[in-house]
């Protein structure tokens, strides 16, 4: 059976994979709305824990016990339906919804709702595009895949005016979403698992261009992406392209970038200045992330001097090179990034940072992208002295046996990668202290659990024999 939110208001919910950063955000804001909630997760996590004192109460562990008693369920893409909670939901007759049908019913009845799709910078450009709202005291509705230290978390509830929220391709997800205002980042390969080539994923962003209303809706996009400004030219929708080439609507001139990689630069649209911003993010990537959210901001004609300050005060979403401790006198940051792309923004933001010998941890995710992808991330960590890999994390997936990081190390080292292969966060934290020396850095890389190789460090402090020089 599927249902609608509005059909069970004030009613009792039970979540299937609370834990992950955007159904621990969606309970969050269901329980603001006036909802019961409530939720399980195979393992226990800080989101779990964050979740139960905020009074939502998480069982660890499915058990079909978990859903009586509620309402309607909502579970992700990531559980099978021979989930036993799902099959029990089932056999009684709760309605059950997948997560991106409820952020699509959310969406419904606001003035302008953003959808913030693309391969690469949602949870930053959400993050950003949130900050920027808010101070412009337009009160939106929020929902990141992130933490913003900002918001306080992950979502926010605002008035019926505005709602903002990542739109993820992953297995279609955002072609359930509702949108007024579509924004796609960039297209580029990706959960190829789902996806037959790249010219499908593009497909999939034309629909999701064309959920937009026909008369009234937008689609923003990045237009020195060909396969952006493709989707754009197709989409019967009013458009804004934004970028560095001068056929681009918006468009950042007289760019210059700090020692840090630090942007500085004048926002135009058709030629005449919106506005003047120096960014406290590196990278040509966040340039860009800034320029979509100017882009929107424009159309919604929020105040430009107001956005250039919001942007000026952004200082990033968690896990987007995010400085976790500074142990023996190494700085450790870890990153989100997962696909070559990302990875490769990541590295040239570490390299531009003072240091050492510049470490970068990766953990895998997912066997088919690291099959898939193979080659391109055999090109990826240049920027990188030393590599260390670690076990790649099978997240929704079972181990087909042909593949793994250990298959990695030969061919990177072929071309001339520093490659070595440590299987567990154990391992690697032992690799690190036995090597690096004051003043290196470390960078984590994944969207898996790499986090707790941070948190781990941290939590052990300096080691024994390190002396503060």
């Amino acid at each position: 059976m599927k249902a609608h939110i509005r059909d069970y208001a004030g009613g009792k919910v039970a979540f299937i994979g609370i834990g992950g950063c955007s159904m621990s955000g969606l309970a969050t804001l269901m329980k603001a709305l006036g909802y019961t909630v409530k939720g399980s997760d195979r393992d226990a996590s800080h989101k779990t824990d964050a979740l139960e004192a905020s009074g939502i109460p998480v069982k660890i562990g499915h058990e079909a016990e978990n859903v009586h008693g509620v309402d309607f369920v909502v579970y992700t893409a990531a559980i099978s339906p021979d989930n036993i909670e799902r099959l029990e939901a089932e056999r009684l007759g709760i309605p059950q919804i997948e997560r991106a049908e409820l952020i699509g019913q959310l969406m419904e009845g606001y003035g302008q709702a953003i959808g913030i799709s693309g391969t690469h910078g949602k949870t930053t450009t959400t993050a950003m595009m949130s900050q920027v709202f808010v101070d412009c005291q337009t009160d939106p509705t929020v929902h990141i895949g992130g933490e913003l230290d900002s918001l306080g978390g992950s979502t926010l509830l605002g008035k019926k005016d505005v709602i903002i929220t990542e739109a993820c391709e992953f297995a279609g997800s955002f072609l359930k979403f509702k949108p007024t205002i579509a924004v796609i980042l960039n297209i580029d390969e990706d959960h190829l698992d789902y996806y037959k080539d790249i010219d499908d994923i593009e497909r999939a962003f034309a629909d999701f261009a064309a959920i937009t209303p026909e008369q009234s809706g937008w689609c923003v996009g990045w237009g020195d992406d060909m396969r952006v400004r493709r989707v754009l030219e197709n989409s019967n929708r009013h458009t804004r392209t934004y970028g560095l080439n001068p056929y681009n609507e918006i468009r950042a001139e007289d760019i210059s970038y700090d020692e840090l990689g630090k942007a500085h630069f004048r926002a135009t649209l058709y030629g005449h200045q919106l506005c003047e911003v120096q960014l406290a993010v590196a990278g040509e990537h966040n340039l860009l992330d800034a320029l979509a959210v100017i882009a929107v901001a424009s159309i919604c004609e929020l105040p430009m001097s107001r956005v250039a300050e919001s942007l000026e005060r952004f200082t990033g979403a968690h896990r987007r090179f995010d400085l976790t401790s500074v142990t023996d006198a190494v700085r450790i940051y870890q990153d989100y990034g997962h696909n070559p792309t990302e990875i490769k923004n990541a590295l040239k933001i570490a390299k531009l940072q003072p240091h050492g010998t510049l470490w970068a941890v990766w953990q895998p995710h997912t066997y088919s992208r690291t099959k898939k992808l193979f080659n391109q991330f055999l090109d990826t960590f240049h920027d990188a002295d030393k590599l260390l890999i670690t076990d790649i994390c099978a997240a929704r997936e079972a181990d087909p046996g042909d593949i793994s990081s250990k298959m990695l190390i030969a061919p990177l080292r072929e071309r001339g990668c520093d490659a070595v292969l440590t299987p567990g966060f154990d391992d690697a934290e032992k690799y690190l202290r036995a090597h690096w020396k004051p003043g290196d850095l470390v960078i984590t890389l994944g969207c898996g659990n790499i986090d707790l190789l941070n948190e781990q460090i941290a939590l052990h402090g300096d080691s024994p024999d390190y002396r503060p020089v």
